[in-house]
């Protein structure tokens, strides 16, 4: 092949479609999804209590500064997408950036992220399902098989959903994010009414503006650790990104939805942490929100208490606990989504093997990449839940946040690299397309290295490993699962190499970005 005739392969390699249904979703479906990735409630409800006990009063500053990082991500993620609207996100444009293997572990960094994440999801549905329907024994229990079976159940109906189509997932996500939301503002406004009519009860609290003064942090560790806590509650908008080229104006619409889905969750996170804060107070006992008994959910422990015990209060207690389940539901479904996209990419552009670059004829999906996604999700679930207790699982949620800082953080350089030519035009482009992206960047890929070093200690979570051999060290559970995940990518990146070199040839995904106006 001569050259003018490969670079022509490259060139059509990078601008042919990949079968997938173009302009399916609209800004508000786009929105939708990306708000309902991040499964507001159900991360609320496991985080706050940890945020509180860790910064007391403090907690709305954080909600509100945790935001900082991960706007300025979106910024990067609106701005290379209007360049590249590629359903790889990440995975093509750090590849463009820096290089194929830098491409390759960015997106083996999004596939570990949700795939880690996805066990805790599944088991927090099956658990609610039980509560809801008054089997609170069998919901209590993590572990139970029945929760174990309708958790894989739901796993496997939802990767079922994601590879019916784009739009019925969609409508899906419309009807289990109008509960979630719905729930979560009625509960808040229930409890500031009652705090500011008096009837909140002791521990109630009058909202400060103080509470979001972060300098009154003890120490800049903790601010460091809380942040960790709560950046990562905002994860999952970025799967608007991920189904660009099935949305409409795939250049425009896209970025839009990530800005305006990151804007939509500070908003809730916030008016959740000062309700809930001004309600219970953030006492060790009681209601208080930093009591070790209600850290893995708040609502739980404060929805009698703000809805009192009335038949009407008993409805909405019940609706608090629908809320959790839809919202772990809608999270299932919208971490399939972006995997798959991912796989089906890097499969395209034989960074994978070529299955993964199947679609379904009729339903235009990806075939294999969601099947895939689904069965190593449901596998790895049933193994964690029968191995140390359980706890792997718990463990799993806080290693993803080195894989997500990791790949945020990639894409965040990404486009401050691609774009550096903007810091010689100055103006807003500097800004949007450099700095305030390489600001976010920088801040995430710090998130994810802190949190790899601090998770090394064998007491950060809730498992630990001892070397069977001198220095015999106790390391662990998250640093294994979270760092050892993504070394695990190097040699399935390398073993890949040696079988189809085209992708680290530089032959399907060139360098730069394919306008050569934008790019630099």
């Amino acid at each position: 092949m001569t050259e003018d005739a490969a670079a022509a392969a490259r060139h059509s390699m990078d601008t042919t479609g990949k079968g997938l249904r173009t302009g399916a979703l609209t800004l508000t479906s786009s929105v939708v999804i990306g708000v309902a990735s991040a499964g507001p409630a159900y991360s609320i409800a496991a985080t706050l209590g940890l945020v509180v006990a860790a910064v007391g009063l403090q907690a709305p500053a954080i909600a509100a500064l945790a935001f900082v990082p991960v706007l300025l991500a979106a910024f990067g993620y609106q701005q290379l997408n209007r360049a590249d609207p590629d359903c790889g996100t990440t995975f093509v444009w750090a590849a463009r950036a820096f290089g194929p293997s830098w491409g390759w572990m960015s997106g083996w960094a999004i596939v570990v992220a949700d795939v880690l994440v996805m066990a805790s999801m599944a088991q927090v549905a099956g658990q609610y399902t039980f509560l809801l329907v008054g089997a609170d024994g069998i919901g209590h229990d993590p572990t139970h098989v029945a929760v174990l079976a309708l958790g894989v159940a739901y796993m496997l109906a939802m990767t079922w959903l994601c590879f019916r189509g784009i739009e019925i997932s969609a409508r899906v996500q419309s009807v289990l994010l109008t509960v979630e939301f719905v729930a979560l503002v009625v509960f808040a406004a229930v409890a500031l009414v009652r705090v500011w009519s008096g009837t909140a009860g002791d521990a109630a609290l009058t909202p400060q503006w103080s509470w979001f003064n972060p300098l009154e942090i003890g120490s800049f560790s903790t601010f460091v650790n809380a942040m960790l806590l709560m950046v990562f509650i905002y994860w999952g908008w970025d799967s608007v990104m991920s189904v660009n080229e099935e949305t409409v104006d795939a250049r425009r619409t896209p970025g839009r939805s990530a800005v305006i889905s990151t804007i939509v969750l500070v908003s809730l996170y916030v008016l959740v942490t000062l309700a809930a804060q001004s309600f219970a107070g953030v006492g060790e006992e009681g209601n208080g929100l930093a009591n070790p008994e209600h850290f893995d959910d708040f609502f739980a422990a404060l929805g009698t208490a703000v809805f009192g015990e009335g038949p009407l209060g008993q409805i909405l207690v019940h609706v608090l606990l629908l809320m959790i389940l839809t919202s772990a539901i809608a999270s299932t479904q919208t971490t399939i989504l972006p995997t798959a996209r991912t796989t089906l990419s890097m499969g395209v552009f034989k960074a994978l093997p070529e299955s993964f670059a199947k679609v379904h004829p009729r339903f235009l999906t990806p075939t294999v990449s969601t099947l895939a996604m689904g069965g190593v999700s449901a596998a790895l679930y049933i193994a964690f839940n029968f191995v140390a207790a359980g706890d792997l699982i718990y463990d799993s949620v806080s290693a993803i946040g080195i894989a997500i800082g990791f790949y945020y953080g990639m894409t965040g350089l990404a486009c401050a690299w691609l774009y550096r030519a903007a810091l010689r035009g100055g103006g807003r482009a500097r800004w949007m397309q450099v700095v305030l992206p390489l600001a976010g960047g920088a801040m995430l890929l710090f998130a994810a290295g802190w949190t790899a070093v601090t998770s090394f200690a064998a007491d950060y979570g809730e498992t630990h490993w001892t070397l069977p051999f001198a220095p015999h060290w106790q390391i662990g559970g998250v640093f294994l699962l979270g760092v050892g995940s993504m070394l695990l990518g190097f040699p399935l990146m390398w073993w890949w190499r040696r079988r189809e070199p085209a992708y680290f040839d530089g032959d399907t995904v060139t360098r730069g970005l394919p306008d050569a106006e934008l790019g630099s």
